[in-house]
């Protein structure tokens, strides 16, 4: 199993900036309307382990559907680097787009899919 590591990642442009600890497993894609037009692959870490290090006043967000998960992306760019809302057991959660941390081969991934088009 691998280990715990803080990542960095952030959009394109470079005016959202992050810094995560996770660990690149149990990483998912997702059919809903949303998500397979994004095209991201999440990791979801728990708010503590999440630090937006740029771009919090910069930030635009789409909501949808249940309106639960804040889709945040840069208005610059347009690149989606995280979303953030409440996991089912009521802790508030981040979800990654692994795409965007710095460093990482998504091709190499294997992430599983998640059927939100059935939800």
């Amino acid at each position: 199993m691998s280990e715990t590591k803080t990542w960095t990642g952030g959009c394109h442009c470079g005016r959202i900036r992050f810094e995560t600890e996770m660990v690149l497993e149990n990483l998912k894609t997702c059919n809903c309307s949303y998500c397979q037009k994004r095209g991201s692959i999440m990791g979801f870490v728990p708010q503590s382990a999440f630090r937006l290090l740029s771009g919090e006043d910069g930030h635009s967000e789409y909501l949808f559907n249940r309106k639960a998960i804040h889709h945040t992306f840069c208005p610059t760019c347009g690149i989606g680097a995280y979303s953030y809302g409440t996991a089912p057991n009521g802790a508030a959660m981040v979800a990654v787009n692994v795409r965007c941390l710095d460093g990482v081969d998504a091709a190499a991934l294997k992430p599983t899919l998640i059927d939100g088009k059935s939800l």
